[in-house]
């Protein structure tokens, strides 16, 4: 399981002011159990990710799992930009501690599915957004987590991609857990058991995705 204990996460604004996204939030996220996360725009529902993930640190409290946690899939942050797409996978299978063997065999198989042809050894600040999602999924694919990280799959690469996606996504699903952020609901009613809405006072942890996905349905359509 994952576990979240008093964290606090803010960002400054304009002055000494900040905004709290979270403060003091403390979760239990269950293992061999698919997670959708929802709410509106601004709830929070990226940042938690990216904490879950490890990309961004908590000013208090802690994230403790009992399995490997892969990084958000669907962001490309956290490349080196100026380096090509095949330096920065080679980098990540490095930090993973892959012999020289495994790495040539991980990158070969990055290559081929993010499918960018010869811009994968150009600098990867000539790529467009949707060439680096390709990167980071691709990566992801490369490795075995105990629970990945979704953030809006549908906005990984063009159509023919997508669909390549969630085929390698479903895929992994049959042996992780999976934590998912998405628009498309009826996506995280197929895909998700259980649920997390993101209220304005707080996340709330629902043990049907169908009840989460449904009060907030309704709490849109009050608003």
């Amino acid at each position: 399981m994952i576990r979240i204990e008093q964290v606090t996460k803010s960002y400054p604004l304009q002055g000494f002011a900040r905004y709290y996204v979270f403060r003091d939030l403390s979760l239990t996220l269950p293992s061999r159990t698919h997670i959708g996360i929802v709410g509106r725009n601004g709830a929070g529902k990226s940042t938690l990710l990216r904490l879950i993930g490890g990309m961004e640190l908590p000013e208090q409290g802690r994230i403790t799992a009992d399995g490997a946690i892969s990084p958000p899939l669907g962001l490309s942050g956290g490349f080196a930009v100026r380096l090509s797409g095949r330096d920065n996978a080679r980098f990540v299978c490095r930090v993973n501690g892959d012999d020289v063997q495994t790495i040539d065999e991980r990158v070969a198989f990055i290559e081929q599915f993010a499918e960018l042809g010869e811009f994968f050894d150009r600098p990867m600040e000539t790529y467009s957004s949707g060439m680096r999602a390709r990167v980071a999924f691709a990566i992801s694919m490369a490795f075995e987590y105990d629970y990945y990280l979704i953030d809006e799959l549908t906005a990984v690469g063009d159509q023919k991609f997508r669909e390549k996606a969630q085929a390698a996504f479903n895929e992994k699903k049959g042996r992780a857990s999976v934590v998912m952020v998405s628009h498309n609901l009826d996506q995280l009613k197929r895909d998700c058991q259980v649920g997390i809405y993101m209220k304005k006072d707080g996340p709330v942890f629902y043990d049907d995705i169908g009840k989460a996905v449904a009060d907030y349905r309704k709490d849109q359509q009050a608003a």
